[in-house]
């Protein structure tokens, strides 16, 4: 997803408060129903719920339920809409629990990578469907979806995608060998599944090199 037309989408207030609302929501909510919340006309409501879904940002599924007249619409944050920090308050304490559970394990990091780069393949198969032809750019547009604000950088056929932020640093600095491994796992999945270049090096929150993965296009 664009992140500028995220942002411009989320650049008035009106509509950031209804984003926010739905974000916090554990479920669809209709306009309505977000309009009563906010205190607000539906008529003010609609275009905005609107605007939102055609960047990206939310889903909508109609409602039928038998009820007289037209089916009813209901709006949800899209699943691969990227983390404003909006998360209900108990997902980063799950995620805080599962790591936990998984570093008492201590499954070693090939076991680690090997889960993330599952998850890399079904994402290369789902870029792939969406007509992706560059594995480069599709691993850019990847991380730059979940938040890393990756910077590219050529010298002759290796390419270096150094990661300016990390959207899981408070985990990775906790669990670096989990959480690293995961990232370097699905990296790797996803060029194998694309094709084209190798992962030559990953560097993890531990190298402190930055953060980076080199890949090896020739």
């Amino acid at each position: 997803m664009d992140r500028l037309q995220v942002f411009k989408a989320l650049g008035d207030n009106t509509r950031y408060a209804i984003y926010l609302e739905l974000a916090r929501s554990a479920v669809p909510r209709s306009t309505a129903e977000v309009a009563e919340s906010l205190d607000l006309h539906p008529n003010t409501v609609r275009p905005h719920l609107e605007r939102m879904r055609e960047a990206g940002l939310l889903d909508v599924e109609v409602d039928n339920r038998g009820a007289v007249g037209r089916p009813q619409h209901r709006y949800a944050v899209a699943g691969d809409a990227p983390s404003l920090g909006l998360e209900p308050p108990g997902f980063p304490l799950m995620a805080g629990l599962l790591a936990n559970v998984a570093a008492a394990c201590d499954p070693g990091s090939d076991v680690v990578a090997g889960v993330g780069r599952r998850h890399g393949r079904h994402v290369a198969r789902q870029r792939a469907g969406q007509g992706a032809t560059c594995a480069l750019a599709a691993v850019k547009a990847e991380l730059a979806e979940l938040g890393f604000d990756p910077v590219e950088q050529r010298t002759g056929t290796l390419t270096t995608i150094a990661f300016a932020s990390c959207p899981f640093r408070s985990l990775a600095e906790a669990f670096p060998e989990l959480v690293c491994h995961l990232h370097r796992g699905m990296v790797e999945g996803m060029v194998e599944g694309l094709g084209g270049p190798t992962v030559e090096r990953f560097a993890t929150l531990v190298d402190r090199d930055p953060c980076q993965v080199e890949l090896a296009t020739g």
